[in-house]
């Protein structure tokens, strides 16, 4: 199974660190050179995951020459539902067209989603059970905000992505994938419930109601920096290959220096990543399909690149899945598995 095509969405309201600064207790400066982060994008008042996912699917559906209704079966990858009930898929394929398909929810801790919900559609394809798969990755983390908590409010912001699979040719697509959880971190990254008043007593509360975003940054560091690194190493290892084979990393985008860090520690050149968490911030599940999305457009990408995709946060958990990036002469023959592709990797 392969990526067919990625679809994107970004809100179009941009909130510069300028503007955070007549809200939050926070400078431009400071945010910049720790964080890296310049623009993010947030999703208006009336613009739910479900918005952002459809227009990503049909993204997605355009840049493959498709239609939604040609879609089989919609993941949508979220820690932000519309609802608590019936799943957010239900109102992204109803938005998007995409009539006939089935779907469901995967809330796999936000960030990890890149990889985990990512990993749930390609064995959906392997399967055979569904020929295509929308794996929509959508989330709107400026809503889970508490606008005077200024260590996630200068980091994420809303944005969605869509990863289309299909079965592609023995040797190319998506290959062997690792995951790993250790919740006695659970709370290094959380929406926590609990209730929050100003001070003059009235409650405060997020779109969510009493539902906060909140993180710690030196922990989040510690472990991306320190463990992730270590994790994308042994992934190549059990698959015979060392950094040095990957053409391009795209990496979670928690922090500008974050990425930096991991790929140092990889000891590759950083021109082995793209970067978008400068404009967009941190968008959850949604940042390493954007990471493919700009490098596609870009021209950093192209059929035969191999490809690790590596997303990591709450839970703490992490996820990194090996692809040979497929051209579009690679779609519409039969599928393989990861074993399969594990002995082509070397010599595709």
């Amino acid at each position: 199974m392969g990526i067919r095509a990625v679809g994107a969405y970004l809100p179009e309201k941009v909130l510069s660190n300028v503007d955070l600064e007549e809200i939050l207790i926070t400078r431009d400066d400071w945010i910049r050179e720790n964080i890296g982060v310049e623009t993010r994008r947030v999703a208006a008042d009336d613009e739910w995951t479900s918005d952002l996912g459809a227009r990503a699917l049909r993204d997605a559906c355009d840049r493959a020459g498709i239609t939604p209704a040609d879609v089989d079966l919609v993941i949508c990858g979220t820690y932000t539902p519309d609802n608590m009930a019936p799943p957010t898929a239900m109102l992204v394929i109803d938005k998007a067209g995409a009539t006939g398909a089935t779907g469901f929810d995967v809330n796999s801790g936000a960030c990890p989603g890149s990889v985990f919900a990512l990993d749930v559609g390609a064995k959906y394809v392997a399967s055979g059970a569904y020929r295509r798969v929308a794996v929509v990755m959508a989330d709107v983390s400026t809503k889970t905000l508490d606008w005077k908590d200024v260590g996630p409010a200068v980091i994420f912001g809303d944005g969605a992505a869509c990863y289309l699979l299909e079965p592609c040719a023995p040797g190319a697509g998506i290959g062997p994938t690792l995951l790993r959880s250790d919740p006695t971190r659970y709370r290094a990254v959380w929406v926590a419930r609990e209730e929050r008043r100003a001070r003059d007593g009235r409650p405060r509360q997020s779109a969510f109601g009493d539902n906060f975003a909140q993180l710690s940054g030196p922990a989040v560091r510690e472990f991306a920096v320190g463990e992730v690194p270590g994790f994308i190493e042994e992934l190549l290892a059990g698959n015979g290959l060392t950094p040095s084979d990957v053409d391009l990393f795209a990496l979670h985008q928690a922090n500008l220096y974050i990425v930096h860090g991991i790929v140092d520690a990889l000891g590759v050149p950083q021109d082995r990543t793209v970067t978008n968490v400068q404009k967009y911030g941190n968008t959850s599940g949604a940042s390493v399909p954007l990471v493919l999305r700009d490098a596609l457009d870009n021209g950093r990408l192209s059929p035969g690149d191999l490809v690790v995709l590596a997303a990591f946060g709450s839970g703490v958990s992490m996820g990194a899945t090996l692809v040979r990036w497929c051209g579009e002469g690679d779609f519409g023959a039969p599928d393989r598995s990861s074993a399969e592709f594990a002995g082509a990797v070397g010599t595709a």
